[in-house]
């Protein structure tokens, strides 16, 4: 096998891990009405999931500074098989202290895979990082997607004891990912420099895109974990709902790579902005339309917020230059692990002020993010860390 077609096994075997990955990320959020039918109180199910999200997310920058330091390949394959195993057991806990627990214990996987597995597709990338990058990043965002289609039916019919079974794609990626790990190029290590001397000079402009990366989570996954109740009170399926979802998560992955694309021709912050922009008026179509229009509109909705996803992970490590995993940690973890604590908050509005007062306030905050996207300055506000080759 010639060494592209090498690289690009690896990209396309730890792209599919990624997307197995995402797959487990979103089970909390999806099983939220199954949680609550239970017996789990809105409030305890929300901050089960602002508790996965931080500890999958806010570790991810301090991984990713250790890892660009020394590559740690076994944390992609170790970080899966934890991330599945705990997560399998969700459906099994009794107590919101069971479940809140097992949810903070299951991210350290997911904290574990990203940064190193990001790091490792730009090392195989070659010519091709952008491109392979945004891959990645789309193979994330599918697995999101699928989530809904496929657990939710199957709880449905058998009920929460079926988790224990969600394990087996899981171990199967583990062994894959323990042989592709030994084929991937090795890249150059970063200069040992202090974590915060590496960030002193983009720390701004990195704070920005946490700021915005924030607030597209707290809008993506709020409405994943509270639509479909909003939805089932207006007569719409559990059923109804994961397709919906299905659709504006998958458009979303489509999205992602198209932002990609666009942000190359017309650069990464105009892509930024509008992507925030439009998101929230297709959103509030969403929610005006008739049923027969409203998985078009989605669809567009999901398209137009998380085509933002690829220039932003592309700025923040331009931002960093050579320490693509801790770049990485900052935009696929730390912004989205911030954004996972406004869930819980969420969960506490709607018991205070209602779900449709809560979904509706969902659905503006893009806007806030777009404010902040026009002060975007780029790569040239900061001088670029410099690593030894």
């Amino acid at each position: 096998m010639s060494a592209t077609a090498t690289r690009k096994d690896v990209v396309y075997s730890i792209s599919f891990a990624h997307m197995l990955n995402d797959w487990y990320m979103n089970i909390i959020p999806i099983l939220t009405p199954f949680l609550i039918a239970a017996g789990f109180g809105i409030g305890e199910v929300s901050f089960a999931i602002s508790a996965f999200t931080v500890t999958s997310s806010l570790s991810q920058p301090l991984i990713g500074y250790l890892v660009d330091r020394k590559n740690q390949s076994w944390m992609i394959y170790v970080g899966t098989a934890w991330l599945a195993v705990l997560l399998s057991c969700i459906g099994l806990t009794h107590s919101a202290a069971m479940l809140i627990g097992l949810a903070a214990l299951a991210g350290i996987g997911a904290a574990a895979f990203h940064p190193q597995a990001s790091a490792m597709v730009s090392a195989a990338g070659g010519q091709k990082k952008g491109l392979y990058q945004a891959v990645f990043g789309a193979s994330g965002n599918l697995g999101w997607a699928l989530t809904p289609l496929f657990v939710i039916p199957l709880v449905e019919r058998y009920g929460l004891s079926v988790t224990p079974y969600f394990v087996l794609p899981g171990l199967i990626v583990t062994v894959l990912l323990a042989f592709k790990a030994q084929k991937t190029p090795q890249r150059p290590q970063a200069q040992a420099v202090p974590l915060f001397a590496a960030l002193r000079p983009a720390w701004k402009e990195l704070g920005k895109l946490v700021l915005i990366i924030a607030i597209r989570t707290l809008t993506y996954s709020g409405l994943v974990a509270f639509l479909p109740l909003y939805l089932q009170q207006q007569g719409v399926s559990l059923a109804a709902s994961a397709h919906l979802l299905f659709i504006l998560l998958c458009a979303g992955a489509v999205g992602g790579i198209a932002g990609g694309y666009l942000s190359d021709r017309f650069g990464k912050n105009i892509v930024i902005f509008f992507s925030l922009a439009l998101s929230p008026l297709f959103f509030y179509l969403f929610l005006h339309v008739g049923a027969g229009l409203r998985p078009v509109v989605f669809a567009l909705a999901g398209a137009t917020l998380l085509s933002s996803f690829s220039p932003i992970v592309v700025l923040a490590q331009e931002l960093l230059y050579r320490q693509a995993a801790m770049a990485s940690g900052f935009s696929l973890g730390f912004g989205i692990g911030i954004g996972g604590l406004g869930v819980g908050l969420v969960g506490l509005l709607i018991q205070q002020a209602g779900l449709a007062f809560a979904i509706n306030m969902l659905i503006c905050l893009p806007f806030a993010a777009a404010a902040v996207a026009l002060t975007l300055k780029g790569r040239n506000t900061a001088e670029p860390v410099v690593v030894a080759p």
